[in-house]
Order: structure tokens, then sequence, then C-alpha cells
């Protein structure tokens, strides 16, 4: 193997994260991406030699996905069709029943956050938020009696990206 080979493989494995720094970047629990990957619903690009998780970025990306989803009350069976039209649609070239569903499913993600936003009475803005100036991922729900409850800000983009 040359050394430029070498060199492509080593700048591949910089852009894979071990699960530790993809549970401090999502804020879950290795337990939880565990589980992830045991039913299938994120499933790491790679695994290392040694058989630890390997994450690429597009995992982490839907990951997130899943995070932003908790709050609306998706289950996670409920989770998979909406996570594989997010990916179907992301491809250059998205078929047309993608794009409707991708539709459909955000629909459904504006009514639950809507129904949420009246349940914990969070004021939050109507407005849309552009990916470039949207919120963190999370922020402390303002009124809450619970004062560690951990809210989504940027649940209506979803499947806007």
């Amino acid at each position: 193997m040359g050394q430029t080979e070498d060199m492509s493989q080593n700048n591949d494995r910089q852009q894979l994260l071990h699960i530790g720094a993809v549970a401090e970047r999502t804020e879950l629990s290795l337990r939880t991406l565990r589980h992830y990957d045991e039913i299938g619903l994120v499933n790491p690009s790679e695994r290392s030699e040694g058989g630890f998780r390997l994450y690429s970025e597009a995992d982490v990306e839907r990951i997130l996905l899943i995070r932003r989803m908790k709050p609306l009350d998706f289950t996670l069976e409920q989770m998979r069709e909406p996570l594989d039209v997010t990916h179907d649609v992301a491809q250059p070239d998205a078929p047309l029943e993608a794009r409707q569903k991708s539709h459909e499913i955000e629909a459904i993600a504006i009514e639950r956050r809507a129904r949420w936003r009246r349940r914990s009475r969070w004021p939050m803005s109507s407005s849309r938020v552009s990916a470039t100036s949207r919120p963190p991922l999370t922020r402390t729900m303002q009124g809450s009696a619970r004062p560690d409850a951990r809210v989504v800000c940027d649940a209506e983009l979803v499947f806007t990206r």
C-alpha cells in the first residue's frame, strides 16, 4: 500500500467518531446509542478492528434527528419511516414520492410541536428559523415544574433540512 493510500485511510478514520464522542455531542447515554444500534434505528457506519462502534457525520445527524423527534412523542418504531424518508430526500435524485412523504411527515411534526407547545405553555416563536440561525439542539424549558427538563427548540425543522 502506498503512502497516499495510507493518508487517505487516515483521513477517513479521522472523520469517524467513537461512541463516547457521539454520546457527548448528542447528549445521549452510551446505553441509548447501543440500544439504537441493537434495534437497527442507527447503525454505526463502521467498527474498529477491536469491534468499537465508529460513527460518521451522517450517523450523528440521524441521531440528532431522533433527539428532535422524541419530544414530539414519536415512538422509536414510528421514527423509522421519517428517518428513511429524510435520508431519501437528501439524495440528489430524490424520488417524488419521498419528497411528498417528507411534506406529510413535516406536517405531522408541526402539528405535534404545536400540541407540545400547548401542553407545556412554553413561549416559542412560531416563525421558522433558518438552518444557519437555528437555536441550539436543546434549551431548558422556561416555566417548567422540573428545572432540569430539556426540550427541543427546533422541532419544526425536523424534516426541513
